[in-house]
């Protein structure tokens, strides 16, 4: 696996953060990591975007932005009002195939969800993932609705023939609810692939060297961790 993408079933669940732990844990085992961000919004062009984020996290990995826009509107919108050119799903493939040739793994974070909008022809993350023949990373919220949400997204992967590497729990709480708990049963079987990870909540704030520490008991053996999923749901079963 030279190539993964990252995608979300939405906004602010955890895609950011899970990008940095299997950065973490990829730079750890000795990999050269590039984490390429087709299309941040709502950032300034003097603010940190969420490439810079992985790298303040996970540490010595390259990082590439397509394009920056000011509004925090999914990315083809953000664009048109702009008045700036969109990012294309064969510009992002061309992007990722020329960081590969010199890293190990590039880690391709969308913006919000499989299906969002990168330009005016519809061109998706999906489309660049196509392009790539890229397995797809899923990363889901752990509580209620998630489990709609979760499957849309692997029947929709499943229809453009693309491979489902399995599901991450963006933030799983200190104290998880009853829905929250089920889940940890119920997301892959919805998904149709394993479960291979859980970030603790807040992740994202901790301190660079304690987040690199921390990072490979998040992720499975899948991603480079050691986190077992059979365990962790056993734990917390309710």
């Amino acid at each position: 696996m030279s190539t993964l993408v990252i995608t979300g079933t939405g906004t602010e669940i955890g895609k950011t953060v899970t990008t940095a732990a299997v950065a973490a844990v990829a730079v750890a085992a000795g990999r050269s990591v590039a984490v390429l961000k087709p299309a941040q919004t709502g950032v300034r062009a003097d603010e940190r975007g969420d490439a810079d984020e992985v790298a303040r996290l996970a540490g010595g990995v390259t990082t590439c932005e397509l394009a920056r826009y000011p509004e925090p509107l999914a990315p083809a919108t953000a664009a048109r009002r702009a008045g700036m050119p969109p990012v294309r799903p064969h510009e992002v493939a061309e992007a990722a195939a020329k960081l590969a040739v010199e890293h190990d793994l590039v880690l391709v974070e969308g913006a919000g969800g499989l299906l969002v909008r990168f330009d005016d022809e519809d061109g998706t993350l999906a489309d660049a993932a196509r392009l790539l023949a890229a397995p797809v990373l899923v990363v889901a919220p752990a509580g209620l609705g998630t489990l709609n949400a979760t499957e849309l997204t692997a029947r929709e992967l499943r229809r453009l023939g693309l491979d489902l590497r399995g599901v991450v729990i963006g933030s799983w709480p200190e104290s998880a609810d009853l829905a929250s708990r089920c889940n940890l049963a119920d997301l892959p079987a919805v998904a149709g692939a394993p479960l291979l990870g859980a970030l603790p909540a807040g992740a994202g704030a901790y301190a660079p060297a304690e987040f690199r520490a921390g990072a490979p008991g998040w992720l499975a053996p899948g991603l480079g961790g050691t986190w077992s999923a059979e365990e962790f749901t056993s734990t917390h079963a309710p």
